[in-house]
């Protein structure tokens, strides 16, 4: 799959239906044909989206456009009503518990920071490390070198490399938010799924978590859902709207902005 940072910049946002239709080996996550309603409301109509082996891709849209029932669906806290989601063109994520989604290699990041914050930062990126958990090994495993370095190297990547042994709960409303996605990383997953990743955050802090996960582009599939317009411009990737439920348009952020269809339904209001 290309970098979705590719110049693209002629392109101007166009309906879902109209993009190419990409390789099969390409696609991590495709979405097909699902929707959700709940007492009537239906959060979701007939959704389809796939999403790139190594992409980083935005989604943005109104309150109530479906963005978080959409993750909802990925994750396994809400089963469809119809559809389906596929994960690498073969994982049928309906059929498994949140639990088994995560270990088959999806992370999701919430809108509120979920740490252990009496532990250090440095113990709360070993207890989130993709090892044996059993009582036993969390009781009496002993962090190894290579563990070690790869605690450093993360800690490093998110902006922690000098509060390793920082009570996590002393860290800055940011610091908790890099710190779980540090969490995530530990257990190296293959797509990660951020909800509002900067709400909260400083100038600075939303700045350099941009930087961060265009490092990750190439490394790992990342799905930011957002509301921070200068935040997602930063990112330089793609852009999917959803409005009720449904895909309006995607494109480079340039070219969604001056969607007179976003500019009614969000970005005008």
């Amino acid at each position: 799959m290309n970098d979705v940072t590719a110049d693209t910049s002629n392109i101007k946002a166009e309906d879902s239906s109209a993009a190419a239709t990409p390789k099969n080996d390409d696609v991590i996550l495709e979405i097909a044909n699902i929707s959700v309603s709940f007492d009537g409301f239906k959060a979701l109509n007939d959704l389809s989206m796939k999403f790139m082996r190594n992409e980083l891709r935005c989604i943005i849209g109104p309150n109530g456009a479906g963005k978080t029932t959409m993750m909802d669906c990925i994750t396994g806290k809400t089963r469809p009503d119809e559809g389906t989601c596929t994960f690498n063109n073969s994982v049928d994520l309906s059929k498994l518990t949140e639990a088994e989604i995560a270990l088959v290699g999806i992370g999701r990041k919430f809108q509120k920071p979920t740490i252990f914050e009496s532990h250090t930062v440095f113990e709360n990126l070993e207890l989130a490390m993709k090892t044996d958990k059993t009582v036993f090994f969390s009781l009496f495993a002993v962090v190894d070198d290579v563990m070690r370095d790869r605690i450093a190297d993360t800690l490093k990547k998110v902006n922690l490399g000098e509060h390793a042994d920082q009570l996590a709960g002393r860290l800055s409303h940011g610091q908790k938010q890099w710190l779980e996605i540090g969490m995530l990383l530990m257990q190296d997953p293959q797509l990660l799924l951020l909800d509002e990743p900067v709400a909260g955050m400083t100038d600075d802090e939303t700045e350099r978590t941009g930087e961060l996960f265009n490092s990750l582009k190439g490394k790992h599939s990342l799905v930011v859902v957002e509301h921070d317009m200068d935040f997602v411009a930063q990112l330089k990737s793609m852009v999917t709207v959803l409005d009720p439920g449904s895909t309006l348009c995607e494109g480079e952020m340039a070219a969604v902005q001056s969607d007179p269809r976003v500019i009614e339904v969000y970005l005008g209001r």
